[in-house]
This record gives C-alpha cells, sequence and structure tokens, in this order.
C-alpha cells in the first residue's frame, strides 16, 4: 500500500465566517478523517495556521503571509494508505473543505526513499 498527501486548499476564512461555523466544520473535518481511520487508512494530519505565516523565495526574502494577492492558500493536509491515486482520490472526494467554492484538495503520492 502506498501513502498519498491530500493538501486542502482554500481561501483564508479567519475573520469570515463565525466561531460557530468554524466549530461546525472541525467537526466535520474530525468525522471525516474518523471515517477514514476507521478503514485503518489515516496515517496522519493537520491543519495550517495563516497567522505568522512566511515564505522564503530563492533570492532568501522572506515575506510575510498569508497574501492578499493569493487566491487560495494551503490550509491544512492530512495523509492516507491507499492503493491507488484513485482510491485516495474518492478520500478526498469526501472533504469538508470542498463545501467552499473553489476550494480543492489535491491528492500526491508521497515518495518513500529506500
Amino acid at each position: 500500500m502506498k501513502e498519498y498527501i491530500l493538501l486542502f486548499r482554500h481561501e483564508n476564512a479567519n475573520g469570515k465566517v463565525s466561531p460557530e461555523q468554524m466549530q461546525q466544520w472541525m467537526k466535520q473535518q474530525m468525522d471525516w478523517i474518523d471515517s477514514i481511520a476507521a478503514q485503518n487508512k489515516f496515517v496522519s494530519g493537520t491543519g495550517l495556521l495563516f497567522e505568522d505565516a512566511k515564505v522564503v523565495n530563492h533570492k532568501k526574502v522572506v515575506t510575510n503571509g498569508p497574501f492578499g494577492d493569493v487566491k487560495e492558500t494551503l490550509g491544512g493536509y492530512i495523509v492516507v494508505k491507499a492503493n491507488s491515486a484513485d482510491e485516495a482520490a474518492e478520500f478526498a472526494k469526501g472533504a469538508p473543505v470542498l463545501q467552499g467554492e473553489g476550494n480543492t484538495v489535491e491528492v500526491r503520492q508521497i515518495m518513500i526513499a529506500g
């Protein structure tokens, strides 16, 4: 079985949604992850904070984020075990982040050294 990372891309929702809505989304996210874990296919994952974000470019210049000109931002990820990218994409279809218009889940196989 291979490992795949599911990358959640969406707009920064901080300040745009109520704490109640955020709590509801977090519950949906945990329920979704629990459904993958019940199949023994969840490896790990976490959300990523927007506050204090930094980007270092090829000239080693550090800039602050999040960035107003960026349409979508990496908001978190999970790692799953799957037999194929298609199976991992089926997990991705259930991601609550997809409730937001324009949001995406990118599925990429993790390269295992050795």
